[in-house]
């Protein structure tokens, strides 16, 4: 259970930084770069045996950490897009609900059971992620621009699910380390990438403000996977459970420190929401 408290303290300082990036005017694009690159390396520490360059892609999990690496540049970029059209709470509800996907494909795959309360507690979750995300201020939505949430939902899904497929099937416990900075090397370089091919259009800016907070990033970043994965591995509780905690817990946490450290109102609707996810984890944790 402290996995678990551990990986959503660092997925939820993930979004105050993000919030520092708008306040202090760092460019994102180039802080994220920044971020996996500093990701890769705390994973490298964290290894405590040697380490063969060479001897990586041999491992069963090594193809793996490539498709998710493009996967984590890919919805973070639609997630910007996503709230640039349709809004920052908008993002947040299709990043968070999407805890769904590996909910059920945990049901399927693994043979997981779930009790009528827990599975209560995920139907509230749900309700939970939109209600303390959604915000009150009405915005006319064009058509084409409802498949850009939809992605974003779709995304990251696929990440939360392709975790547990590779933790469950491919790593062993002191290849953690070793995985998560593989996987955000991926990124890293998929990043590098990108941004060079934009820089066709739009040359290259870097500075070190945005140097800085790739790192004050990359640090939390790395341990919100670790602890992930080390939760996954709970024997009480199964990774559907694991999943709605983890995000239902996120959105609560980090409404409440935007609250207490950048004084943000929240609506009664968002309350009602924090209150469904109090509801939620004690009927998934306890139950």
């Amino acid at each position: 259970m402290l996995d678990l408290l551990l990986s959503i303290l660092f997925s939820s300082l993930i979004f105050v930084i993000f919030k520092l990036f708008d306040t202090h005017k760092v460019q994102t694009i180039y802080a994220i770069i920044t971020n996996y690159f500093t990701a890769c390396f705390v994973g490298v520490l964290f290894y405590n045996k040697p380490i063969q360059l060479y001897e990586i892609p041999k491992n069963d999990w090594f193809y793996g950490t490539l498709f998710l690496g493009v996967l984590f540049i890919l919805v973070f970029n639609l997630m910007a897009k996503t709230s640039q059209r349709l809004g920052v709470s908008v993002a947040s509800v299709a990043t968070k609900m999407s805890f769904v996907i590996p909910v059920i494909l945990g049901l399927i795959l693994y043979n997981e059971k779930l009790s009528f309360f827990k599975t209560t507690g995920i139907v509230l979750a749900l309700a939970a992620v939109y209600f303390a995300s959604v915000k009150d201020t009405p915005r006319a939505i064009q058509k084409r621009s409802l498949l850009l949430p939809v992605m974003v939902f779709l995304g990251s899904g696929i990440i939360d699910a392709s975790i547990k497929f590779m933790e469950e099937n491919y790593i062993e416990t002191s290849e953690f380390p070793i995985f998560s900075a593989t996987v955000f090397g991926a990124a890293a370089c998929t990043g590098i990438l990108f941004i060079l091919l934009r820089s066709f259009k739009k040359p290259l800016k870097l500075n070190f403000k945005n140097v800085l907070g790739g790192i004050a990033l990359g640090i939390p970043n790395f341990f919100s996977i670790f602890f992930l994965l080390r939760a996954l591995q709970n024997e009480t509780l199964n990774s559907a459970s694991i999943f709605t905690l983890n995000n239902v817990a996120i959105v609560m946490f980090s409404t409440l420190l935007g609250i207490i450290l950048f004084k943000e109102k929240i609506s009664s609707k968002n309350w009602g929401g924090i209150l469904l996810a109090v509801i939620s984890i004690i009927l998934v944790a306890f139950f």
